[in-house]
């Protein structure tokens, strides 16, 4: 039978996640000992070798995303994506929540690694509860010294979904309107007060102190070869089982839904699942049987992005639902790319033509040449992502879209 493999979650609920001295009681902060005791460029060297991806959605590698901070100047910067945007989403919540101190403890291995000794944590704007915990972690570590000279701050965003984006991200704690700035520069180079500047994941961050106290090698022996390592899904929708699990990345799509999900609310049939929140595909059933790493979900044109499985039973209207996350895509686009902004817009406009049963074959070839113009000329990634959901439901249900044609 399918079980759990927690790493990052593996004292969830046994200690306190905003105490320090809970932590290094379970083993924390050697993580961070051990990274003192190396140079920044073994450190990083050890961070590519044990190949931990970023557990955000792009899946870079986290190493050699580090190791594209120049060596000068001085001032570096750390920054903590926690916007977590994504509609069903919230496994960012759960590790925070659960073990924030290895949050803190990653960032800090981070810091000593491109020689920075500030970072911020950039939570999203419907965690005010969070933010008063993370708070308190920070403190908690500070007083105990086991964050040495590495300082984080928390900053609140203003809930827009766009700045999920990294450089949106550095924009609104600028305290500037969240828009995407246009790359290159990458932030590794020119990023918050265009400072160098390393932007990854919570759950990124948190996987580096086992990283570092069980060695590279050890990561890299867990779950997928090309994406090692554990990985927190959330499971909402239609599913008997609607919470949280942390299991290796080499495990069957199947195996989540039916074995740890408990299978379809109901016992229904399944009609589709959609994987990486909101701007991710949806999988048909023939494709359960699929790992999901990054690359495996890749190869049949899903992503495992932030984690999210939502799971829909043969009752769902796929139309219908693609129709909503039509809306949310055009309310959430920032408006600074003409794509995007008009293509999200057109998106919302057709989707609710055929949803209400006055569209035509016309308006699907509409779509499909909207979906194409919008991944390769959007600015960022909503622009870019925001047609996948269609796209996928165009390919494996185009007939429900028939059905409600004049």
């Amino acid at each position: 039978m399918t079980q759990e493999y927690r790493v990052l979650l593996e004292h969830a609920d046994k200690i306190n996640p905003e105490s320090a001295a809970d932590y290094i009681q379970v083993g924390g902060y050697k993580g961070l000992e051990k990274a003192h005791s190396m140079n920044p460029r073994d450190l990083t060297d050890e961070v590519k070798k044990s190949g931990l991806r970023g557990r955000g959605g792009a899946g870079f590698n986290a190493g050699m995303k580090w190791s594209f901070v120049p060596q000068y100047p001085e001032t570096k910067y750390v920054v903590c994506n926690f916007d977590e945007g994504e509609p069903g989403t919230y496994k960012d919540r759960i590790i925070c929540q659960k073990n924030a101190q290895a949050l803190l403890e990653g960032m800090a291995i981070c810091g000593h690694a491109i020689g920075s000794n500030n970072g911020y944590i950039y939570c999203r704007g419907e965690y005010p509860f969070v933010v008063e915990m993370l708070k308190n972690a920070i403190g908690n570590a500070k007083e105990s010294g086991a964050l040495g000279e590495f300082n984080i701050e928390v900053r609140m965003g203003a809930g827009a979904y766009v700045c999920g984006e990294e450089t949106a991200l550095i924009e609104s704690i600028e305290g500037h309107r969240g828009e995407p700035r246009f790359k290159p520069p990458f932030p590794g180079v020119e990023g918050l007060w265009r400072m160098p500047t390393v932007v990854n994941n919570v759950e990124t961050f948190a996987c580096l102190p086992y990283i570092m106290t069980n060695g590279a090698d050890w990561f890299a022996g867990i779950g997928a070869k090309s994406y090692p390592g554990t990985k927190v899904l959330t499971l909402t929708g239609d599913i008997e089982n609607p919470t949280y699990f942390e299991v290796p990345t080499d495990y069957l799509l199947r195996d989540v839904i039916y074995e740890l999900g408990g299978g379809v609310k109901g016992g229904k049939k399944l009609k589709a699942v959609q994987v990486g929140g909101t701007s991710g595909a949806f999988i048909p059933p023939q494709n359960l049987d699929t790992p999901i790493d990054f690359d495996s979900m890749g190869a049949i044109g899903a992503a495992l992005g932030s984690g999210a499985v939502f799971v829909m039973d043969e009752s769902r209207d796929i139309v219908d639902i693609i129709n909503r996350i039509a809306k949310f895509f055009e309310h959430e686009s920032c408006g600074q790319c003409t794509p995007c902004r008009e293509g999200t817009f057109r998106c919302k406009e057709i989707m609710e033509r055929i949803n209400t049963g006055r569209g035509s074959l016309k308006d699907i070839e509409n779509l499909k040449v909207l979906a194409r113009i919008m991944q390769k000329a959007s600015l960022c990634g909503l622009g870019q992502a925001a047609p996948i959901p269609i796209t996928s439901t165009l390919e494996h249900f185009e007939y429900e879209y028939l059905r409600k044609l004049v």
